[in-house]
């Protein structure tokens, strides 16, 4: 079974061979960038399973190189932050990425979060019938689909509608898509799936305020509608 392949992206090379070693060691075929527009290429080159992705980068921003490879990649994205401010935990997030750390960081906490993304369930739900008319979803290709229009959806995205299809109707709560979607030993609070909740929406073109798709059950969590 082929090794998965990490990229860290960092322009602070002591950092780079710190994480490198520590990945290394767990078996990881780990490549490196030290700027934006490389590790744009680099995600396109080697297409690697996890993207490790520094905010602070010449050439292009951490948030603009996530927003440009989640048009061609799924590859799970784990962000650096330096200040650890909740505007730049927001905006890795809006733009795609899975999870974030703060600088200064543990190596092993970025290891665990590492094998935390990989071990990720990509279990495919099949669709359920009575779900909402316009929406179409493919679970064996990975499909969605509005309208008869095709949804460029990323892994994510995808795993979430997936889960709620499973039971149109029926309420999923925030820590069950934590559990579902990014795995049981994933330690995360309750905004991160609220943030790629509202990405899918955006992409499906769902009106969180009149939702025709994903509604929102205050204090518990999200779900499908049922077909009317």
């Amino acid at each position: 079974m082929q090794s998965p392949r990490i990229l860290v992206v960092d322009d602070e090379a002591p950092i780079v061979e710190l994480v490198r070693g520590y990945l290394e060691r767990e078996g990881y075929v780990v490549g490196s960038a030290k700027d934006g527009p490389s590790a744009v290429e680099a995600v396109r080159a080697s297409a690697p399973d996890v993207v490790v992705l520094d905010v602070m980068l010449p050439g292009l921003d951490g948030i603009e190189v996530c927003r440009q490879i989640r048009t061609f990649s799924d590859a799970y994205v784990l962000m650096l932050t330096a200040r650890g401010e909740e505007i730049d935990r927001i905006m890795g997030l809006t733009v795609g990425a899975d999870d974030y750390l703060v600088k200064p960081f543990s190596p092993r906490e970025l290891v665990a979060r590492v094998k935390a993304l990989l071990r990720r369930p990509h279990r495919p739900a099949e669709a359920a019938a009575g779900g909402p008319a316009g929406l179409e979803l493919d679970a064996a290709r990975r499909v969605v689909r509005v309208d008869g229009a095709p949804v460029d959806l990323t892994a994510l995205e995808f795993d979430l509608l997936a889960v709620l299809a499973r039971d149109p109707g029926v309420v999923v709560g925030r820590q069950a898509l934590l559990d579902r979607v990014w795995g049981p030993d994933f330690i995360a609070d309750d905004h991160l799936v609220d943030v790629h909740i509202g990405n899918l929406r955006k992409k499906l073109g769902d009106d969180p305020g009149q939702p025709r798709y994903i509604e929102t059950v205050r204090g518990v969590g999200y779900r499908l509608r049922e077909a009317s």
